[in-house]
């Protein structure tokens, strides 16, 4: 991939908008962990913790580009970031209660470190993907985006709230990365490379898919939900 070039572009606004849509609930974190301490301390914390974050975000993320050379695990990269699309419409957001804020300004930036290398597996694989090997676009892409994440998180899950289809965009967006991924695995890139039209119509196919299976689920459980609650009240 050269520099500068639109498919470089394209990367590194799918890696953007990858961390802004999988990144609120460790920017959740990263405020539950930092509450109880002094205002005065408080950015300290948040900067530290973030840029350990970032640090080992980096590693973890280099770490999976490389196992993704292996023949066939580009192929099972692309169907759990098909899952992971998917469980972004889905999902409850609502239960972050087994954070608990940290009395001390180290104890806070740990939680932080350790919250974000556990809940970020998801954002890994997706970077991974959405870089195409290319890894100072990775770190180009988390120093753009974390910042946003960590003092304007909560800005971004209240617009999510309001205008769902932010959280749609970006569900496709993540679709997108693992149709790229399935069509780029080395065991089966010939045979797309010489159907490109086949290529192109499998990744358009599997973004409306997971778009129209999260839309439904959401449907199922709200309609579940109202049925039960009719039940309830009678």
């Amino acid at each position: 991939m050269e520099w500068f070039s639109s498919e470089w572009f394209v990367a590194l606004f799918s890696i953007i908008v990858i961390d802004l849509v999988l990144a609120g609930d460790n920017a959740i974190v990263i405020g539950m962990a930092a509450r109880n301490l002094d205002k005065s301390k408080q950015k300290l914390t948040i900067w530290l913790g973030t840029v350990g974050a970032i640090l080992i975000r980096v590693l973890a993320t280099f770490l999976v580009v490389w196992l993704l050379k292996i023949p066939g695990l580009m192929l099972a990269g692309g169907l759990i970031l098909l899952y992971i699309a998917w469980k972004l419409l889905t999902e409850n957001k609502d239960d972050h209660g087994e954070v608990k804020a940290a009395g001390s300004l180290w104890a806070a930036i740990r939680t932080i470190i350790v919250a974000d290398a556990v809940m970020g597996l998801d954002n890994v694989l997706a970077i991974a993907g959405a870089s195409h090997g290319h890894l100072p676009l990775i770190i180009i892409g988390l120093i753009i985006s974390m910042p946003i994440v960590v003092w304007g998180s909560f800005i971004i899950i209240k617009l999510i709230d309001r205008f769902p289809v932010l959280l749609y965009a970006g569900s496709g967006v993540l679709a997108y990365t693992a149709g790229k991924m399935i069509v780029d695995e080395q065991l089966i890139h010939s045979f797309f490379e010489q159907n490109p039209v086949l290529k192109y119509a499998l990744i358009a196919a599997l973004v409306v898919a997971v778009i129209a299976a999260g839309k439904l689920t959401v449907d199922l459980r709200r309609r579940k939900g109202e049925t039960v609650n009719e039940s309830a009240s009678s």
